[in-house]
Order: C-alpha cells, then structure tokens, then sequence
C-alpha cells in the first residue's frame, strides 16, 4: 500500500485508516457504535491487512472525512443551499460539489433507515397484516441482521411468503415502484422511499436467512424445498447452514473445532444427521471423541431452541474464519477449476 493513493481506495479502507490515525482509544468506542456487523467485520479486515500508509495519504483522508462532517452539520443546521453557499466559500465550488455529492450518496444509500433503528418485534407487529411483497421490499433494504429479527418475529405462514417474494424480486416497472411510494409514504411517513428496482432476490435472502434463528432458516428453506425446490437450491447454494458442514474438508473442520466450545458443539449435534456426526467425531482425537459423546449423553433432553442457538453459534465461527481467509466453503454453485 506504499503507493496507494486516496482516490483508489475503497470506502472501507479510508475508514479503517481513519480509524487507526484515531488510536486505539477513540477507534474502539467508534467500533463500537457500528451496528451492521458485515461492515464491521470488513472494516476490521482491512484494518488487519494494512500496512504503513503515507503522511500525505493520511491527511487526505482526514481532510475528507471532516468535510463531510462539516457538510452534515451545516445540511443539518440550513438545508442544502445553505450547505453549498458555506462550503463553496470555504472550498471552492468544485470540492464543494463534490463534498455534497458524497454526504447525498450517504445520506441515500439506504431508503428505508429508519426501520433499521426500531424494535423488529414492533415493525412485525405492524408488519403483518401488510401485503407480503411490500413487506420484502422493506426487508430487502434493511441491514441482513436487521432483517433477520423482523423475519424471526413474523408468523411462519408469512415468513415463507415474505422470504419468496425477496428471492423472486426483480427490477420494477417505475409504475408499480411509484404506487410502492405512495403506500409507504402513507403508512410509514418517516421512511424516505426512493429506487426500489434493484432490490431483493436470491442472494439478499441468502444473506437476510443466514442471519436468521435456526427455526425461521429451516421454516422458509424446507417450504420452499417443496413449493419451489429450483429456487430453494438457488438460495441454499448461496447460503450456509448447520447441516452443510459435512461439505467441509478435514482441516477446515479441524480449524473451526479449535474455536468451538465443547458444550456448545455437543449441544448443536443433539438430533443432527448421522453423516454430521461422523464428519465432527472423525476430526476430533480418540480422547476428545469420548470427551464429546460423554458430553452429549451427560446433558440429556436439551431444547430445540437451545439446539439450534448452539448450532448458529457454530455455523457463525464458520462464516467468520472464511472471511478471513482460514478456511474455504465450497458451495454446489462453485465449478472446481484447475488452475495451470
């Protein structure tokens, strides 16, 4: 990253290096604050992988970082004409443009904000009445975690019909995304609703259910696998669940099994298939073997909620260590290429 310059880096990195100029201190009560965990988890892999940038990069993006603050406050405090009339004679008009152009794009980059900071359980309460498509083009725009607890909170018979509807979601004919508008705008006057066509489909499903709770996932996936089971294997490829680590090489598992507690792993195989249970006892030694199936006998009737709470747990160390690279998933979507 020697060379690097400002205008070739990504919106994340120029976080993480202004998050490490800050310090550690000030870093991490900002760290904090960031609800949308894949934006942290990114943030902090860049953080990770970088080396030494230069003063003058550093500077740069300090400078930008504060125009953009000062350009929210005067936005905040009079509008945008009074934002470009103040920011024009401090900058010029051109980094004045250019200022406003990237706080706009902040401002916008997601229409439905405000759903994002109230109570899931409240927004599936008044939620579930609605038609399911508009409920998945709200939900399609939320962060996934977000999602995932309104989803968990909706009736079973609606969570499939919503989570179809995400899946199946395509660009939008600007009629029906204007009628789209108007109905949010009168029901949810506090939501800002604006180009709703590219939205939804599989992979937003797959990101919203991977953060789902384990009876929500299996719920839509296994009503799906009958109604639509095209679609369901669409989705499932995308996607990785409790079951799919018998896809796992052996030192994968191995990797995950050093970050996984022994309660929790005994928990999650209570009621597993056989093929599960033979791919974990497999890669564990002889003694941690007995370790785990005494484990397993000693606990006795354990509740399905507590199964599947393990289970995610295991299935997030998973997810967790391919984002760092440690370890690979390889989907049924992913051709094996040879590469000369």
């Amino acid at each position: 990253m020697a060379n690097i310059r400002t205008e070739q880096m990504t919106p994340t990195q120029k976080v993480a290096a202004l998050l490490i100029t800050l310090g550690p201190s000030t870093a991490s009560e900002i760290m904090k604050n960031i609800e949308d965990t894949a934006a942290l988890e990114q943030i902090t892999i860049e953080i990770a992988g970088m080396s030494k940038l230069p003063q003058e990069v550093i500077e740069a993006i300090v400078d930008e970082f504060h125009a953009v603050f000062q350009a929210s406050t005067m936005l905040a405090a009079g509008g945008m004409t009074y934002a470009k009339e103040l920011l024009e004679k401090a900058y010029g008009a051109n980094e004045a443009n250019d200022i406003l152009n990237r706080l706009v794009t902040i401002l916008n980059s997601n229409p439905f904000q405000f759903f994002n900071e109230a109570d899931p359980a409240q927004l599936a309460t008044s939620f579930q009445n609605e038609n399911p498509q508009l409920i998945a083009l709200i939900l399609a725009y939320l962060k996934p975690e977000q999602s995932a607890k309104v989803l968990n909170y909706l009736a079973p018979n609606i969570q499939y019909k919503v989570a179809l509807k995400i899946a199946q979601m395509e660009t939008t004919n600007p009629e029906i995304i204007s009628e789209v508008e108007k109905i949010v705008e009168s029901k949810f006057s506090n939501v800002v609703a604006s180009d709703f066509s590219k939205a939804g489909g599989t992979k937003a499903l797959a990101s919203i259910l991977n953060s789902t709770d384990r009876s929500t996932e299996k719920n839509v996936i296994e009503t799906m696998e009958v109604e639509i089971p095209e679609l369901a294997e669409d989705v499932r490829s995308l996607m990785f669940v409790f079951e799919d680590i018998i896809q796992l090489d052996d030192s994968s598992i191995q990797r995950v099994l050093r970050e996984v507690d022994t309660r929790d792993l005994a928990t999650s195989l209570k009621g597993a298939k056989d093929e599960v249970k033979d791919k974990i006892l497999k890669n564990l030694s002889e003694r941690a073997q007995g370790m785990l199936l005494e484990e397993i006998e000693y606990m006795g009737p354990v509740r399905t909620k507590e199964v599947q709470k393990a289970q995610s747990k295991i299935v997030g160390v998973i997810k967790a260590l391919e984002a760092v690279g440690e370890i690979t998933i390889y989907r049924d979507s992913q051709e094996d290429e040879l590469i000369e």
